[in-house]
């Protein structure tokens, strides 16, 4: 379902793009039926990406819970004395305002050393902050891009806020990739721990 994600930042981008163009015209004086007919193409597709990201954020976001609800159970049973927070918070920790911020980042990481083989030293792999770093990032920077588009008065402001919004929705991306592969690399370790068995029983004597 990322893949999806993926597919509509980068129609966003596309969108992106036009509405820097028609917008950066305007500003150094371009007038005109095409300009017009520009604009009104890019503000359309501009609308249309952003109901697009929506939709996709939303169906993603489903399928990820209850992948990661299924990896947090998985974890527990390898190693329950790993985790930090509460089951609970695997969902709630995504919408409670503040610690949605870091929670979920810490859950992940959790059920990564939890999984980690037996004997094996454990500790969360960079590749978990590069995806959270990614994804809060995107937050921010898009949260003010969207803030700046609504108070822009002139089409100067407005151009600036699209190419904030480009590299939004560009590191939106870059979180997106990043969270397949933390998927895949952790279902694969939680894989190989069910594959390789009870811990060994260390010898006696």
């Amino acid at each position: 379902m990322s893949g999806v994600v993926i597919a509509a930042d980068l129609f966003a981008c596309y969108a992106d793009l036009l509405e820097i163009d028609v917008t950066g015209d305007i500003a150094d004086g371009a007038t005109g039926s095409d300009v017009v007919d520009r604009a009104d193409r890019a503000d359309t597709l501009y609308g249309v990406a952003g109901i697009s990201q929506g939709v996709a954020l939303l169906a993603t976001m489903v399928v990820y819970l209850c992948w990661l609800w299924r990896v947090r159970v998985n974890a527990e049973v390898f190693d329950a004395s790993r985790h930090r927070m509460k089951r609970g918070w695997t969902i709630g920790g995504w919408f409670c305002p503040i610690v949605n911020l870091w929670f979920p980042r810490r859950i992940v990481a959790d059920c990564w050393d939890a999984s980690a083989p037996w004997n094996e030293r454990t500790g969360h792999t960079p590749l978990i902050n590069a995806w959270w770093t990614a994804w809060l990032v995107n937050l921010f920077v898009g949260r003010f891009a969207d803030t700046s588009s609504r108070k822009a008065e002139t089409a100067e402001e407005l151009r600036q806020a699209a190419k904030t919004m480009l590299v939004s929705d560009a590191l939106d991306i870059a979180a997106a990739v990043l969270a397949v592969v933390v998927v895949v690399r952790l279902t694969r370790r939680q894989e190989r721990k069910v594959l390789a068995g009870p811990p060994p029983v260390p010898a006696l004597g």
